[in-house]
């Protein structure tokens, strides 16, 4: 198969601005730049994804030509293009038969070939093979802008999906904030219920009543950039300062005699081989020799000069966040409140991931795990699924643990803040499982507990960085609530 032939035909078909016409048309849609001028978030978003489509897009029409529909005709025709004068008409009824069905250039070859007293023309083959050309190309063509516009459309239903969808985020949280707006929109494409919405806007609504949660939550989402980092050493460093030098040329003090050819600070008494003509010629002499007799002065000037020297780095560095990795106790004990409260702090530092550009995995547990990814493409959907989970079962710690300690010593999961939300009711954990974790903290993980209940182990807890507890009564609670 003539596999160059028909890539540079694809790829000239589609260098011909097809594929950014139809990005222009997309973009000039009135609903769609409607939502791109709302935010600027949403706009740098939407441009992304069009871009990237873009380029999915030509990748996909290039290689129209390689395609079974294509590869026949484009075999033959380069066959033909090749041939001799001779072998060309000897195969030019089997190759007309052979395009019967399979191509638009049938009916206008079965023409040409009919008309003998053309046949015999020495530029006959050549005018063949260049009409054949020119169908092949409309034919290519037009199956590019028909495959083209089949993607086009699956795009803008996209897109118009995605706005529907921020449009609804918008009841529940601040979609429109241009560090959320971007992440949001990626994961906008899931199509949200009312009954989704109302779910949502009542753990929003939970998180905001309680205002310990929140401040728990923002509290964990600044602990990255306080952390002290132990390799940040003191370092040679090198600044501009202004110092002060001794200096001949400042004329502060008169500290003694010198023979120098500065007429400025010339003494006296050797102005007087000038007054004697006979003597004259011993003054020039001198000044020649730099052997006049000077005051010597002295003084100090200030200067910007280059100055190495040690010091230690700030203590508080800014690192790059990891991923909140927070581990869900979804036990039966837990059900009621403190599920309440367990799903609207993962929805809390869900909104301060999206806002910091951090991913958050939610890894529920009882007797099982089941991880939630609420940060990805599909994160709506997973949120809306982890928020639907009923607690059941029984506690255990251990599995749990293992699993985000093995999360953790990954690349994909360095440097990030583990949660666990429990009400700690459970044994302490073996110290092959405490050393694996200490191990972890020097690697600038960290690990982080919060306490739903007043039973909580307390050993259970000593192995964590940051332990909070939170279990209000039952009347601040109603009054919360009122």
């Amino acid at each position: 198969m003539p596999v160059s032939e028909g890539i540079n035909l694809a790829l000239m078909l589609v260098e011909s601005g097809i594929i950014d016409n139809a990005v222009h048309e997309v973009m000039a849609r009135p609903q769609l730049l409607m939502a791109a001028e709302a935010s600027p978030g949403i706009k740098s978003a939407m441009k992304n994804q069009v871009m990237k489509w873009r380029g999915q897009v030509k990748n996909k029409i290039s290689n129209v030509s390689i395609e079974e529909q294509f590869s026949q005709e484009l075999e033959l025709y380069q066959a033909a293009s090749n041939w001799s004068k001779e072998e060309f008409m000897d195969n030019i009824d089997t190759v007309i038969r052979k395009l019967e069905g399979q191509s638009a250039f049938y009916f206008k070859a079965k023409r040409l070939n009919a008309r003998e007293h053309e046949k015999h023309n020495p530029m006959f083959q050549s005018y063949f093979c260049n009409t054949w050309y020119e169908y092949l190309s409309h034919a290519l063509k037009e199956a590019q802008a028909n495959d083209l516009e089949q993607h086009k459309d699956k795009l803008i239903a996209d897109l118009y999906q995605r706005i529907e969808t921020m449009k609804q985020m918008e009841e529940v949280t601040e979609a429109g904030d241009p560090k959320k707006a971007g992440r949001l929109w990626d994961m906008a494409k899931a199509k949200l219920t009312r009954t989704d919405i109302d779910s949502m806007k009542s753990i929003a609504s939970f998180l905001k009543k309680n205002n310990g949660l929140k401040e728990i939550a923002e509290k964990l989402g600044r602990m990255a950039n306080e952390i002290d980092d132990p390799n940040k050493e003191r370092v040679k460093s090198e600044d501009l300062r202004m110092v002060e030098e001794k200096s001949d040329s400042v004329t502060d003090d008169i500290v003694g005699i010198h023979e120098s050819d500065d007429l400025s600070k010339l003494l006296p008494n050797e102005a007087m081989f000038l007054a004697y003509p006979e003597l004259e010629v011993v003054f020039y002499k001198h000044l020649v020799d730099k052997r006049l007799m000077n005051y010597r002065v002295q003084g100090s000037q200030r200067k910007l000069r280059k100055v190495k020297a040690f010091k230690r780095q700030t203590k508080q560095v800014d690192q790059d966040k990891g991923p909140f990795i927070v581990c869900i106790d979804a036990s039966g004990s837990m059900s009621g409140f403190p599920e309440q409260c367990a799903k609207a702090l993962a929805y809390g530092l869900m909104q301060i991931a999206l806002a910091e550009d951090r991913d958050c995995y939610v890894i529920m547990f009882s007797t099982q795990q089941i991880t939630y990814e609420l940060t990805k493409q599909d994160g709506l959907t997973e949120v809306l699924n982890f928020l639907s989970y009923s607690f059941h079962g029984g506690t255990d710690l251990g599995p749990v643990l293992d699993q985000s300690i093995d999360l953790m010593t990954s690349d994909k999961y360095k440097n990030a803040d583990l949660v666990v939300l429990s009400d700690f009711i459970a044994p302490s954990q073996p110290a092959e499982m405490l050393a694996r974790i200490s191990k972890l903290k020097e690697q600038k993980n960290r690990f982080h507990a919060i306490n739903l209940s007043r039973y909580g182990n307390p050993e259970l807890m000593t192995m964590f960085d940051h332990c909070w507890s939170y279990h209000p009564s039952k009347l601040s609670r109603l009054l919360k609530w009122r």
